[in-house]
């Protein structure tokens, strides 16, 4: 009998989360997927088979972590845990002169402290089962343009993340893993532009006048990467792949936009890349 594997997939009440969830466990994983409300979780479980465990799941709630973690235990013992998708995320969008605080502090806590704290509650499980750390990251975490610097922070960190862990946990041979998606279809552009409206209202009048245009090009670019991005089932299986293939790559780059920039902006000087990611021609 084939022995089922495991994996933990974080922020698996929509977009990504939800269709890589949903992926592994057509696949034969028993997916643990962490949700943030009841009826997320009801929602994913009558589209799941009974592999398919929802979680109550928020990152930054250590009381949250410490359950799952001792559930999944509880589920795998001595097997441990194959596969953590550390997928959970939100976008913040403002100019970086006006951000309120509390908002960057939100950002980071939620894409870079909560992967830590999920990443460290499970690893004595991947370490029994030398599983493999999959972190989605983006494209926006080896370029960074304006009006997404909490953002673009938040995922650059994430990428040091992967590197570090990659190093430290290659004597018990776990894989650490980038997936660096380009513009997806999905909701976390819409609720950054909810999150930009309600920052807005707390910025001062200086901060439109400064900033108006540029943060209607913004506002554009996510309302275009919610419209017209790329499945969020193609970075699903990129996931999928990093997670089951014997040697997995560092890094995954997905999407037409994503290559592009890894494989072109990123190498341009400094200034001539700033200058068409702002549309400047001078």
């Amino acid at each position: 009998m084939t022995e089922v594997k495991s994996v933990l997939v974080t922020g698996a009440s929509t977009g990504i989360g939800r269709a890589t969830a949903l992926r592994l466990d057509r696949a034969g994983f028993a997916v643990f997927a962490g949700v943030r409300r009841s009826e997320d979780a009801e929602a994913l479980a009558a589209d799941g088979s009974e592999r398919l465990v929802p979680v109550l799941l928020d990152v930054t709630v250590d009381t949250q972590i410490a359950e799952a973690a001792a559930l999944i235990a509880e589920r795998v013992g001595d097997a441990g845990l194959d596969g953590l998708v550390n997928n959970a995320g939100i976008a913040a969008a403002a100019p970086l002169e006006f951000v309120p605080l509390d908002e960057l502090r939100h950002q980071l806590e939620v894409n870079v402290v909560g992967q830590v704290a999920v990443t460290q509650s499970v690893l004595p499980l991947l370490r029994s089962a030398r599983g493999r750390i999959v972190n989605v990251t983006s494209i926006g975490g080896i370029i960074a343009g304006g009006m997404l610097g909490p953002y673009n922070a938040s995922k650059f960190a994430l990428e040091a993340i992967t590197h570090a862990l990659r190093n430290e946990l290659a004597p018990w041979g776990i894989e650490a893993i980038a997936i660096e998606p380009g513009q997806i279809a999905t909701p976390i552009w819409s609720s950054a532009s909810d999150r930009a409206d309600r920052m807005l209202e707390r910025m001062p009048g200086r901060a439109h006048e400064l900033y108006g245009r540029a943060i209607a090009g913004a506002r554009k670019y996510a309302k275009r990467a919610a419209e017209s991005g790329i499945s969020p089932d193609e970075v699903a299986a990129a996931i999928e792949k990093a997670l089951t293939v014997r040697r997995p790559r560092t890094r995954y780059t997905v999407g037409t936009d994503a290559l592009l920039g890894a494989t072109l902006l990123a190498r341009l000087p400094d200034r001539t890349r700033d200058r068409i990611l702002s549309g400047r021609r001078r």
